[in-house]
């Protein structure tokens, strides 16, 4: 039995991100043996990597290499090439020059948004355009192409921690052509507590991949007897930092699926600018949270909203 309406002060949590309440304590009392320092060392070049405190402050640092002019154009692209972006993405490229959705003559950097884990299809096409790229891997900091050069093809990568670890900051911007030369905003402090708790769940890298599979396969089962299906395709490369579903006008009104969720402890949002919309999958979930999912959107479903 799942209780619907409990006290607004007793709803469950159910994050996009990994991270609980319980992980704060978790996470003090680590210790740090410097493997996350080894690990990112090599899995990019030495120095050619840096903590930052945010995926938007990566962002940010990329685009400051380019001394870019207020009425220039950073040109995003997306997986789904759908015109929902994040404004966090939006945001930080307008406290440099303008934005847009197409390749223009006036783009003078692309930024390709690796959606949801998923990579975008046409990098080599976009590599021979000869204009600088920035990666955003901040959803994709697992996956991998067929090539595995997901945050090889651009000048720069950034990943946001938050998206597949419970850890309430942390950043990486990966420079592949030369060593980070611009500071990022992080104490000593802060860097430290990114090392010791990156370097725990790195080292249990593998345990931490089974889960989350383990999860999104039964979700999918699971929301499949509902009518709803991936959105994306999936496979053994790809670990999705969401669970993103095709509604196929199951539910009438996805925003107000969105606020229903809501209330009822569980982070999610619609993919706007189509009829899908994504709920949290990681490792910190059990099949019992999406059983609770599932009862929260069939009882959505009985009410005929």
């Amino acid at each position: 039995m799942f209780v619907a309406n409990p006290d607004p002060f007793l709803l469950p949590s159910f994050r996009i991100s990994p991270f609980r309440t319980q992980d704060m304590a978790f996470n003090n009392h680590l210790d740090n043996d410097g493997f996350a320092t080894d690990y990112f060392d090599n899995r990019f070049a030495k120095k050619h990597w840096q903590y930052t405190y945010n995926g938007r402050e990566a962002i940010a640092i990329a685009l400051a290499h380019y001394q870019l002019k207020p009425n220039d154009v950073v040109t995003i692209l997306t997986t789904s090439q759908n015109f929902y972006i994040s404004s966090c993405v939006t945001s930080t490229i307008a406290q440099f020059c303008q934005w847009n959705r197409e390749i223009t003559p006036d783009t003078k950097v692309i930024l390709v948004n690796h959606e949801f884990g998923y990579p975008y299809a046409g990098m080599d096409a976009l590599v021979a355009t000869g204009i600088p790229i920035i990666e955003d891997c901040c959803t994709t900091f697992f996956s991998q192409d067929d090539q595995s050069k997901v945050g090889k093809y651009g000048d720069y990568a950034v990943y946001s921690f938050p998206k597949f670890f419970p850890i309430q900051i942390g950043g990486l911007i990966v420079s592949n052509k030369k060593p980070i030369d611009s500071p990022a905003k992080l104490t000593t402090t802060q860097v430290a507590y990114l090392d010791k708790v990156l370097s725990h769940h790195l080292k249990n890298e593998t345990q931490l991949l089974d889960e989350r599979r383990q999860n999104f396969n039964y979700a999918v089962g699971l929301f499949a007897q509902q009518g709803f299906s991936e959105r994306f395709e999936t496979n053994e490369k790809i670990v999705p930092s969401a669970l993103l579903l095709n509604n196929h006008a199951n539910v009438k009104d996805l925003n107000q699926l969105k606020v229903f969720l809501n209330a009822h402890g569980i982070q999610n949002s619609v993919f706007y600018g189509e009829d899908a919309f994504f709920l949290p999958t990681h490792q910190n979930l059990n099949p019992a949270d999406y059983d609770y999912f599932w009862n929260c959107i069939n009882r959505l479903l009985q009410s005929k909203i």
